[in-house]
């Protein structure tokens, strides 16, 4: 097979056709910073606590 006669290469379908709104570093999340996963963990433990506290 003529490799060079194939034609040009399909472009990745994969591929995000644009930017997410909330990615870090826009204007919604301006300071360009990945959230900790301590804070992600105290936050999600703060919201269990108020839930069950709310419940029960």
């Amino acid at each position: 097979m003529d490799y060079g006669k194939a034609g040009k290469s399909k472009p990745a379908k994969a591929a995000p056709k644009h930017r997410e709104h909330n990615e870090p570093g826009t204007s919604k999340k301006p300071f360009g910073k990945t959230p900790d996963k301590a804070e992600l963990l105290e936050r999600m433990k703060a919201a269990a606590k108020a839930r069950a506290e709310k419940q029960g």
